[in-house]
C-alpha cells in the first residue's frame, strides 16, 4: 500500500510572524510530515466588519475584538510566502497553503504551487471554486459542514474543468471536534459516491482518529500543528505539538505497513511456527511392527510435521511398517 500524504496544518499558528512560520516548517519536516500548510488571505477580503468570531476563537483569544481584527494580526504577505516556499524546499517538505479568495489563489498559482487545498468554508463559494478550477491543478477539498449534495456540486465544478487530481477530505468543523460526532464511515460514502481519493482533516484532540482514518483508507491526513499548544492564538489549543505530531506520523506509518495486500496466506514470520503450533497423528500406545492400527491406538498432538489430523481416518486399518513408540509422530513411511 502506498503511504498516506500527511499534512501538518500550520495554518495561522505562526501568529503573523514569518520567522515563527519558518520554525514551523522546520519542525514539520523533522516530524515526518509530507507537507506543511498555511493559509493565504487578506482579512478585508475574507470577513466583513460585522463578522463575529466563532465560539472556539472566543475561547482561545477572548471576545473583545472582532474576527476582522483577529485575522489582520494573522496575515502573511507575498514576500513571506516566497520565504516559506524556499524554506520548504530547503527542508525537503512540500509547501501548501489554503487560499480564501481569488487574489490569494492567484498568488499561490504564481508561486508555482502544484496543489490547491480548499478549506471547508469555501465549498459553497461557487465563483471561487470555478476560479481555482480554471487553473487546472490538483485539488484537495475539505468537506466539513457539508451535505452530500453540496459536495456533489463542488465536485462537478472541478470535474467539468478536468481537474487532474481531486481528493475529498472528510472533516468535522469544530475545534476541538467531539469524538462521537466524527463519523469516519462518511469517508466510505464519499469514496463510493464520487469514485475518487478520500482522506481526513482532523480537529479532534490526540492522534487516535487520524490513525483510524488511515486504517479505513484515507490517502491524505491533515492535522493542525503548533510549536506549543499554550501559545496565544485561535488554533494552538486544538493542534499537536511536534512530539505528538511525530507520534501520529509513526502510528500512521505502522498502520500502513500492517494493512498488507489483503491476500490470506501464512505470513513469512509464521511459517517457522506452523510445525510447533499444529498437530499430527501420533501413537496413543506402543504399536508393534505389522500390527493393525485401530482408532483407539491413535491420538492427535503437537508437533505438526507428520500425518495431518485431517487424514486420521486414512490411517485406521493400515499396518505398522515398524515398531512405533507411544507418542511417536506417524508418517506415511511408518504405515502401509
Amino acid at each position: 500500500m502506498s503511504s498516506s500524504f500527511v499534512i501538518a496544518e500550520a495554518g495561522v499558528n505562526h501568529n503573523g510572524s514569518c520567522e515563527l512560520a519558518e520554525r514551523l516548517v522546520e519542525a514539520a519536516a523533522s516530524c515526518g510530515a509530507d507537507a506543511v500548510k498555511f493559509q493565504t488571505f487578506k482579512a478585508e477580503r475574507l470577513v466583513s466588519r460585522s463578522a463575529q468570531k466563532a465560539d472556539y476563537q472566543k475561547r482561545a483569544t477572548g471576545g473583545d475584538d472582532s474576527q476582522l481584527s483577529m485575522l489582520r494580526k494573522l496575515e502573511l504577505g507575498e514576500d513571506d510566502f516566497r520565504r516559506l516556499l524556499n524554506c520548504c524546499r530547503r527542508n525537503g517538505i512540500e509547501f501548501l497553503s489554503s487560499p480564501f479568495d481569488e487574489e490569494s489563489a492567484d498568488l499561490l498559482d504564481a508561486l508555482g504551487v502544484a496543489t490547491f487545498k480548499i478549506p471547508s468554508g469555501e465549498i459553497t463559494n461557487t465563483p471561487f471554486l470555478e476560479h481555482v478550477a480554471r487553473k487546472r491543478k490538483a485539488v484537495i477539498l475539505s468537506t466539513g459542514m457539508c451535505t452530500l449534495g453540496e459536495v456533489e456540486a463542488a465536485v462537478n465544478i472541478f470535474r467539468a474543468a478536468r481537474t487532474p487530481r481531486l481528493v475529498l477530505l472528510h472533516c468535522v468543523t469544530e475545534y476541538p471536534a467531539p469524538i462521537d460526532q466524527i463519523n469516519l464511515r462518511a469517508m466510505a460514502t464519499l469514496r463510493a459516491a464520487f469514485r475518487c481519493e478520500v482522506g481526513y482533516s482532523d480537529h479532534t484532540l490526540g492522534i487516535d482518529v487520524p490513525v483510524a482514518a488511515v486504517a479505513l483508507g484515507a490517502t491524505v491526513i491533515e492535522k493542525h500543528f503548533t510549536l506549543d499548544t499554550a501559545m496565544e492564538g485561535p488554533d494552538h489549543k486544538a493542534s499537536l505539538n511536534p512530539e505528538d505530531f511525530r507520534r501520529m506520523v509513526d502510528a500512521i506509518r505502522n498502520v500502513e505497513q500492517s494493512l498488507g495486500d489483503g491476500v490470506k496466506r501464512p505470513a513469512p514470520c509464521e511459517i517457522k511456527n506452523m510445525t510447533v503450533a499444529r498437530k499430527s497423528v501420533v501413537a496413543a500406545v506402543p504399536i508393534g511392527e505389522g500390527e493393525i492400527i485401530t482408532r483407539a491406538k491413535l491420538a492427535i498432538k503437537r508437533p505438526g510435521h507428520g500425518i495431518p489430523p485431517g487424514d486420521l481416518d486414512k490411517v485406521v486399518g493400515l499396518r505398522a511398517r515398524k515398531a512405533i513408540a507411544q507418542d511417536e509422530v506417524l508418517s506415511w513411511q511408518s504405515v502401509q
